[in-house]
């Protein structure tokens, strides 16, 4: 090789400056017109692959960057559904706050690796100071040990793994689990379905998990805890965590956290609170009573991506020990050369290789400062209670539950409204829900999700969205009612007809 090396990845500083500047210009003018959009394109995958050419091989020789950027924004922008929607209300998915957009691009300049120190040394003391302001926010202590990962799976994982480790009795990571008790824990039965990935992965297996059942305010039945916990040590097993729930994903309902936090307490049990969703909230005027509670917790997981509003990906696991935190991951080889004068990742979470997903938590908080943060999850709170009120109002819409920032419904014909119950009739709404949940994300004029509660296939609204305002929450009603109308005019069966 002769002369300066020129690597096909290269870009002069000009180049990047005039496509980064065209960039942000193209991007600030996609988000200008989304709100006067459909929240996502009814399209099929075979279109979507087409729009981008993504059925051709691999090309042998590279385009010029200039034309592979000119025209992507407006095509992703197209064909995505769009979280950032002032009428997206689907999953717990926030939208994307812009310094977080700029973060990203940040990070990515710097590229850090924050496995450990001595390799990302500002990045790692941001990410520390990040965990610190988290659990300042929840009204958890600063002194715990916390770590940025994916999303709510992973926090959650994170500290299941150090609650195993921690109460296991023996050194469970050496020693595995053949020929010891049985390790127990315990959750509700509206729990999220990481709680079985932990399991599995744990080697517990999912057998390993007691399903506690629900009120009917879907929290927790503390009575029925007490009881299995007391059935499995009879048995010989070993109860070692329970969940407490901190905003469930179906319907934002939160478990009585304190009662559980004293059953483990006197128990000698890890008390884990999943508040990926609704943790933030613990320290807002408006949340309930019980969430507060979450500072009593051995660990916590929750979601910046969902109401601190920051950019795919961030979830962050708290633990109140240091030291138990550590034990459950750390290790020691010979390549590695680190040393302790501060914190190093690597041994706080199953990842080495890790980006700086702190960066836009960061810059997120500098910008709105706690009181900011609160004020935005009240306004969600408070336009989802707006938005059960007008539910309430419709002639045709039933309202099931408001907690938190979710709302969750259905659709009932005015004259099947007292038919509840009879033959054929929940049958027949349920299905005629489904079909408007369907018929409603295809169109685009709002999108919302489903749970399932005692049996009734219901519509959910979730607000963790600071562009949502009453006009997009009072919407929601008129809009899926006109569906419902048009759909129940076609599918009613006859035995149903009109009363």
């Amino acid at each position: 090789m002769k002369g300066k090396r020129l690597a096909p990845m290269a870009m002069d500083a000009e180049t990047f400056r005039a496509l980064g500047h065209r960039l942000v210009d193209q991007i600030a003018e996609q988000l200008t017109a989304v709100p006067q959009g459909p929240v996502t394109p009814d399209q099929a995958p075979a279109t979507v692959r087409q729009v981008f050419g993504l059925d051709s091989p691999l090309p042998a020789h590279g385009e010029d960057p200039e034309k592979i950027l000119r025209e992507l924004p407006a095509k992703l922008f197209a064909h995505s559904l769009l979280n950032g929607h002032p009428r997206f209300f689907g999953f717990i998915t926030s939208s994307p706050a812009p310094i977080g957009m700029l973060g990203d691009l940040l990070a990515s300049a710097v590229n850090p690796n924050i496995g450990a120190w001595v390799i990302g040394p500002a990045a790692t003391e941001i990410e520390l100071q990040a965990v610190r302001w988290i659990a300042e926010l929840m009204g958890f202590p600063v002194t715990a040990s916390g770590i940025l990962v994916s999303g709510g799976n992973m926090a959650n994982m994170v500290c299941f793994f150090a609650a195993r480790a921690a109460k296991a009795g023996w050194n469970v990571r050496e020693e595995g689990l053949l020929g010891k008790p049985r390790l127990r824990a315990y959750a509700s039965s509206e729990t999220h379905t990481w709680l079985q990935k932990a399991a599995d992965l744990s080697g517990l297996g999912t057998g390993a998990v007691r399903w506690i059942p629900v009120d009917r305010e879907l929290r927790m039945e503390v009575a029925a805890l007490e009881h299995a916990i007391e059935q499995d040590r009879a048995a010989g097993d070993l109860p070692f965590l329970v969940v407490g729930t901190g905003g469930s994903v179906s319907t934002g309902a939160v478990d009585p956290l304190r009662e559980i936090a004293a059953i483990c307490h006197a128990q000698n049990l890890w008390f884990h609170v999943d508040g990926a969703y609704g943790g933030f909230a613990a320290t807002v005027p408006e949340a309930p009573e019980d969430l507060r509670a979450l500072s009593e917790a051995d660990s916590i997981a929750v979601d910046p991506h969902k109401w601190l509003y920051t950019p795919l990906e961030a979830g962050c696991a708290l633990v109140r020990n240091p030291e138990h935190h550590r034990a459950a991951f750390a290790y020691m080889p010979s390549y590695y050369h680190f040393g302790e004068e501060t914190r190093n990742f690597v041994n706080l979470g199953p990842q080495n290789s890790r980006g700086f997903r702190a960066l836009k938590v960061w810059l997120g908080l500098r910008q709105t400062g706690a009181e900011g943060a609160r004020q935005m999850i009240s306004d969600d709170i408070r336009l989802s209670r707006r938005m059960a009120e007008a539910i309430t109002a419709h002639p045709e819409m039933e309202l099931v539950t408001q907690a938190l920032s979710i709302t969750t419904f259905r659709y009932v014909p005015r004259d099947l409204r007292a038919s509840s119950g009879r033959d054929g009739v929940d049958e027949y709404l349920n299905k005629l829900n489904k079909s408007l949940l369907e018929t409603s994300q295809a169109r685009g004029e709002v999108f919302v999700t489903n749970a399932v509660v005692r049996g009734s296939f219901l519509l959910r609204a979730c607000i963790v969205n600071f562009h949502t305002d009453e006009p997009d929450v009072l919407a929601v009603p008129e809009i899926l009612g006109r569906i419902g109308a048009e759909l129940d005019r076609t599918m009613r069966p006859a035995e149903l007809a009109a009363r």
